[in-house]
């Protein structure tokens, strides 16, 4: 058993367009770090926390990687002593399941660290608890994704039932990240209570033809799939320009282009990593306009989920 461990864990992307709360893809850059030791006194400690400019808890009960890591503890019954260092490698309210990213990062370093007693899907239920203390609900759109590596469906929570989905191997995400903050509970006040028929209709068609076109390395049907009537509506009013730069996306080749999570950061699909390139530049230019600067990341779907980088050192 091994004394100390450092673990990276990746943004994902939430909802996926039409896909709201159901689906999410884990992205290979940016992520989190986590740096864990055993410790000689029971129970779980954040001793550092970086990269957060002071705005996450070092209380290990408030914080997502600690509570993560607690209810993974109480789950097997360990009384063993955890010491957490977090360090922040992307940005806080950006729609890219950064909570998500400590949350995982953490119970992926304790399971390793304690001798792989649970296997990943099992590590699930305690990364989604780092989720609730973050946002109030233990949701796994973002936590599925990053743990598990993939594009991932959640069919259901009671009982959790996830469900990875092949993707084609050219597949390139770009995310472009503009320097503003959308909190998570603020973008859910605004969901509509009522959708009509008529949408939600086309919503489960888009649903199901994107899961088609993703098995099927199928990149128009992914493109005509892409398309969110009922959530994207109402979120786009809080991201500055963002038709404008959901049109220059498209422009650029992008198989189709909306929200990461709640926002404010955009992601696009593409068939090429020349393509997806070409767009995270139209996509920052076009913030540009807005007088928004940005951060553009550009990766094919991350398959691999967290990985041990004590390993390399």
């Amino acid at each position: 058993m091994k004394n100390s461990i450092k673990v990276f864990a990746s943004a994902s992307v939430g909802n996926v367009a039409c896909g709201f709360d159901v689906f999410g893809f884990a992205v290979e850059e940016p992520g989190d770090e986590v740096v864990m030791r055993l410790a000689n006194e029971p129970g779980v400690a954040i001793s550092k926390v970086t990269g957060d400019d002071g705005r996450l808890p070092n209380s290990s009960a408030k914080n997502t990687a600690g509570v993560a890591v607690k209810a993974f503890l109480d789950h097997i019954g360990s009384k063993k002593g955890i010491e957490i260092e977090l360090h922040k490698k992307m940005p806080l309210g950006s729609g890219l399941g950064s909570s998500a990213a400590s949350a995982v990062a953490a119970v992926f370093a304790a399971n390793e660290l304690l001798g792989h007693p649970l296997s990943r899907k099992e590590l699930l239920p305690f990364a989604m608890e780092g989720e609730r203390i973050a946002c109030g609900d233990a949701h796994a759109d973002n936590v599925a994704p990053s743990l598990l590596g993939g594009f991932v469906l959640i069919r259901g929570y009671d009982p959790l039932d996830v469900i990875k989905i092949p993707t084609p191997q050219d597949l390139f995400c770009t995310i472009v990240h503009p320097h503003i903050e959308i909190r998570t509970e603020e973008a859910r006040k605004i969901l509509p209570k009522n959708i009509p028929m008529k949408d939600a209709i086309q919503q489960w068609a888009n649903t199901a033809g994107l899961v088609t076109g993703m098995m099927q390395s199928d990149f128009d049907l992914i493109g005509r799939s892409l398309q969110d009537v009922v959530v994207e509506p109402v979120r786009a009013k809080l991201i500055p320009g963002f038709y404008s730069v959901k049109k220059a996306a498209l422009d650029a080749g992008a198989l189709g282009c909306s929200i990461s999570g709640s926002g404010p950061s955009m992601f696009a699909l593409s068939k090429n990593g020349e393509t997806a390139e070409k767009i995270g530049l139209a996509m920052q230019g076009a913030f540009a306009q807005e007088k928004i600067e940005s951060t553009i990341y550009v990766s094919r779907i991350n398959e691999e989920g967290p990985r041990d980088l004590s390993r390399n050192s």
